[in-house]
């Protein structure tokens, strides 16, 4: 069910057997997919919805016939606690810094440009207005909670046996960002060996029986953070933003010289006091189907959609839009300036993108994945999205996630593959109770299994059959179909 204080989601569906241009290779009528309108959606509902292949355009959600579609789709997440900064990657972080440090980078255009267009929400809205709802706001209405109960009691009058369902969470591997204080460190003296060490001659090396010297970057960051944590308080929204990045990326810089530098140290450094250009950024929830919700374990800022938008010397050069939910960021697109297409800000967006779910882990510990939208490999310009590592590719059958590096081989040979190599394997999500999922009929929530028995007119219990075996059993009891 939905949490306290927050509507069940409420969809239209629409089918999918019509074709549609597609985005990718431009085929006019090879585009295939399922889609419904939402109304509303609650987060956990679009949770669970994108981990079986479902994707937003706007109010719009779409899936992929994977089988069929001349395109096929796949959604692909990040492991943004384990993310590796590629070599390509640290180039445009560090073009972004020297820009705003010195202003004098080469203007010429990346042509491994990210998160730029996001073509699959341009192939998408061919067929997503099409299939608008015009449903009166007034029958999206259910009546009182007591009158639905009594209703879903209908079929124990009648003397058929109703089982209770339990709807299970999905759940998340809770992964660990940082490593356990008591593992040692490589090259290091465990710390339960009492190490004595004699003074060095004179003009003989280091007295190692004397604090180690620091570095004067190291001093300038406690330093740094000293006067942030002071400092804390401030009224402007997009400052309290800025201090909060800051004091998380010193908090979290690396310890050791020898370790690689981490995403944070490019996004949240500071910038010096003389720097070209000033970059800021502001976050604000945006209109969706997505239900904002609060939660005491949940990220600050909540959950749903949200505007991030880029602010250059006071001017606005790029806005993405984010969804929040209960265990990712999921990127819904980035439109941006196009005089500033030097700076790769489809690739930056997509950095800070990932450090941001990086940091919202802190105080949500669930939320640990960046979702990319959908991976095309049959597309070789979509095929981007796979070079943010380490990523996983979903199967399309079993809808059991798949690390990349095992699922680009068999796309090698197949644009459509069953990633998960298992035989045996099913969807353990299916519908397996068509009678149970719920239904929004003249504004009473009621099972199908009662509204079957209502219903005039002839049968639509394949569309139900078909939406509950994508949606899957746990959706289809808490989301309402509505029925006019």
């Amino acid at each position: 069910m939905a949490a306290a204080g927050v509507s069940p989601s409420i969809v239209e569906y629409f089918g999918g057997e019509d074709g549609y241009r597609c985005g990718y290779c431009k085929n006019e009528t090879g585009n295939l997919s399922h889609g419904m309108w939402a109304h509303s959606m609650t987060v956990q509902d679009y949770q669970d919805l994108i981990d079986r292949g479902w994707r937003r355009s706007g109010k719009y959600v779409y899936k992929p016939i994977m089988n069929q579609t001349c395109c096929p789709q796949y959604t692909i997440r990040c492991q943004a606690l384990h993310f590796q900064t590629s070599k390509s990657h640290k180039k445009v972080l560090k073009k972004m810094l020297k820009f705003l440090s010195k202003g004098d980078v080469s203007k010429v255009v990346n042509e491994e440009e990210p998160m730029d267009s996001h073509i699959e929400d341009v192939g998408a809205c061919d067929f997503a207005y099409k299939g608008e709802s015009h449903v009166s706001q007034s029958e999206l209405t259910p009546l009182s909670v007591d009158h639905a109960e009594r209703v879903e009691n209908e079929d124990q009058d009648t003397g058929e046996k109703k089982e209770e369902g339990t709807v299970q969470k999905v759940e998340s591997d809770s992964l660990q960002l940082r490593a356990d204080k008591e593992t040692p460190v490589p090259g290091e003296p465990s710390h339960s060996a009492k190490v004595v060490h004699a003074p060095p001659k004179p003009g003989k090396g280091a007295d190692l029986s004397k604090p180690p010297c620091r570095k004067a970057k190291d001093i300038r960051k406690e330093r740094k953070l000293q006067k942030l944590l002071q400092n804390q308080t401030c009224t402007v929204e997009g400052s309290q933003l800025q201090a909060a990045d800051q004091v998380f990326l010193l908090q979290n810089s690396k310890s050791k010289t020898n370790q690689p530098k981490s995403i944070e140290d490019f996004v949240f450094v500071s910038l010096p006091d003389d720097a070209q250009h000033k970059l800021e950024f502001t976050r604000f929830l945006c209109d969706s189907p997505l239900e904002a919700e609060n939660a005491p374990d949940g990220p600050e800022c909540g959950y749903g959609s949200f505007h991030q938008q880029y602010w250059l010397d006071g001017k606005i050069i790029a806005v993405g839009v984010v969804d929040i939910l209960p265990y990712c960021v999921s990127s819904v697109y980035l439109y941006y300036d196009p005089d500033y297409s030097f700076l790769s800000l489809g690739v930056y967006s997509a950095l800070r993108e990932i450090a941001f779910t990086r940091q919202l882990h802190e105080k949500a510990p669930d939320l640990c994945f960046y979702y990319m939208g959908f991976y095309i490999h049959s597309c070789p310009k979509m095929r981007y999205k796979g070079q943010y590592r380490p990523s996983d590719l979903l199967c399309p059958e079993t809808y059991i996630w798949m690390p990349i590096e095992q699922c680009l081989p068999l796309l090698e040979h197949s644009k459509y593959c069953r990633f998960n190599q298992d035989g045996k394997a099913v969807d353990e999500g299916r519908i397996k109770e068509l009678g149970r999922v719920r239904v929004l009929h003249k504004r009473t929530v009621m099972p199908y299994s009662v509204y079957k028995k209502r219903r005039k007119g002839p049968s639509d219990e394949a569309s139900v059959q078909q939406y509950a075996s994508l949606v899957g059993q746990t959706c289809s009891e808490r989301m309402l179909l509505f029925r006019s």
